[in-house]
């Protein structure tokens, strides 16, 4: 997934290494002689928030504290904040931070100081159900992909379309674009490329073609996240607000977002197919040899395999309904006394949610108890990354909510976002966020550290916080379009054996086309 490319590995895995052109790295060169050239790398997006915390932390003796009067929801009001004596000594500060992570899980914010520690009496301040929400989903789509169903239907879908190109390219788009916009399918399409590869020159186009259908299609999808959990969730979640808040804005933006993006891959492969001289990357020897291997069918989905996607899609429909807030969202009232039909699930209830889909899935995929327990132990365990960026990123936080500086952080820029028009407000949140997105290189790490400043500042402009949220999370997306932080994009480009130079000429153009249309759907959203 592409909100997690950065939980789950920066460093493009093995495979890609291989397959870049030229080959892995020779010990040995001009530069180094005898010794293999020391390459810079990214650091993990662990190692970035563990660094944010410590410089975070200092900065507490620093920034004054101060606060503001809140209603009866929580929320600061505007115009009401006052310095206050910071708390505790440099011992206590000492404390806050040895405890960050912890309290980033399970802290408890007391009742009548506001502090948070693990043994307070109070709210639920941590992310703990954040935190076991990404496990289950975890363990879920792992259940999912070890079945196979997934995997064969989209090579089913390929061969099918295989001798109408601009449909295979939109029908391949189309459904990773979907995976993308539910649960943050990205990561799993580097093992699409040697599918696609062949089929794209097949039908008498580059690999430019096939790399853009892959990684745009999936990228795409998650920039305009309606549900996506390690997205969309998180950020709503670090908002205050219900993961449906704002749902038909999203949804309104995965549509057209994601036919103007097909329609810009199409439009080259088109070019290509047409003039292969204009092509951006060429065609390497033995490129017409490899598309024989696009002949070979595979096989029929089995029964299984089409009852196990039957049921996946249930889970998903069935969790967008738990989530949408039906009765705002029918009327239009922010307010509205909600249906008694409505769920009104939180990430408690989504978790046991997918925990109870994955045994269900296993069980009627047939895996056996023995798989079953493994694959969702290993799925719970392939997750533990991000849902440890989660922890570290609430950790940060604390750090701030105990030193009491959030609210001056907040006053500091009050007095420009209370002039400010709410379209103008909305777009820069969107623009603010690039640059923040990527010098955190995790998507969930980024939300949890944002929001807990942007949700306020909205209230301040008047603009509904789930604007904020869709305005975060396609800042996010755009740059994980492109960033080579990203496993998503350096994995495909390597597989697909094309420059990221090269890359970067081809998707430059359509990156600049959805800025522009994201900027007038979060303005949009804020005059709504």
């Amino acid at each position: 997934m592409t909100t997690l490319s950065a939980e789950r590995g920066s460093v493009v895995d093995a495979e890609a290494e291989d397959a870049a052109p030229g080959g892995p790295e020779v010990p040995g060169g001009p530069e180094a002689p005898g010794r293999p050239r020391r390459r810079f790398v990214f650091p993990s997006a662990l190692t970035v928030l563990a660094a944010v915390t410590i410089a975070v932390w200092i900065l507490t003796f620093v920034i004054p504290a101060g606060t503001y009067k809140r209603n009866a929801d929580g929320r600061p009001l505007q115009g009401t904040y006052h310095r206050e004596a910071a708390p505790g000594g440099f011992v206590h500060r000492l404390g806050d931070l040895f405890l960050a992570p912890v309290n980033g899980l399970y802290g408890i914010r007391d009742t009548a100081t506001g502090e948070v520690a693990p043994d307070a009496v109070g709210a639920l301040y941590g992310s703990a159900g954040v935190f076991l929400f990404v496990l289950a989903i975890g363990a879920f789509i792992t259940v999912v992909f070890a079945t196979g169903a997934l995997d064969r239907g989209i090579e089913r879908l390929a061969h099918r379309l295989r001798t109408r190109g601009a449909l295979l390219i939109a029908g391949v788009m189309t459904v990773f674009s979907l995976l993308g916009t539910v649960e943050g399918f990205a990561e799993e399409t580097l093992g699409f490329y040697g599918l696609i590869v062949p089929l794209m020159l097949a039908l008498g186009y580059d690999r430019m073609v096939a790399t853009g259908t892959i990684i745009l299609g999936a990228g795409v999808g998650v920039l305009a996240s309606t549900v996506n959990p390690f997205a969309t969730g998180v950020a709503s979640s670090a908002a205050d607000i219900s993961l449906g808040d704002g749902i038909a804005l999203r949804f309104a933006m995965w549509i057209v977002l994601t036919a103007v993006t097909i329609g810009y891959v199409l439009r080259y492969a088109h070019r290509v197919r047409t003039a292969p001289d204009r092509s951006l990357t060429g065609f390497l020897p033995g490129d017409r040899e490899m598309a024989e291997e696009a002949a070979a069918e595979p096989p029929e989905l089995t029964r299984l395999q089409k009852l196990v996607l039957v049921a996946v899609t249930l889970v998903f429909a069935f969790m967008i309904f738990s989530v949408i807030p039906w009765a705002s969202a029918l009327t239009g009232k922010a307010d509205a006394t909600p249906y008694g039909w409505e769920l009104g699930w939180s990430f408690a209830q989504l978790a046991a949610l997918f925990i109870v889909a994955a045994v269900l899935i296993g069980l009627l995929a047939r895996l056996g108890e023995q798989r079953l327990s493994a694959t969702i132990v290993q799925g719970a365990a392939d997750f533990i990354a991000p849902a440890l960026v989660i922890v570290l990123a609430r950790g940060v936080t604390v750090v701030m909510t105990n030193a009491k500086i959030i609210d001056t952080v907040l006053h500091a820029v009050e007095s420009t976002v209370s002039g400010t028009p709410a379209v103008v407000f909305a777009v820069l949140v969107y623009v603010i966020n690039l640059p923040l997105a990527f010098l955190i290189p995790s998507t969930s790490g980024h939300a949890t550290l944002a929001m807990p400043v942007l949700a306020p500042l909205a209230d301040f402009a008047g603009v509904p916080r789930s604007v904020v949220v869709t305005a975060w999370q396609s800042a996010s997306g755009v740059m994980n379009l492109w960033v080579p932080t990203t496993a998503v994009v350096m994995g495909g480009v390597a597989l697909a054996k094309i420059g990221y130079d090269k890359y970067l000429r081809f998707v430059w153009p359509l990156l600049v086309l959805l800025s522009v249309l994201i900027c007038g759907f979060v303005a949009l959203g804020a005059v709504m």
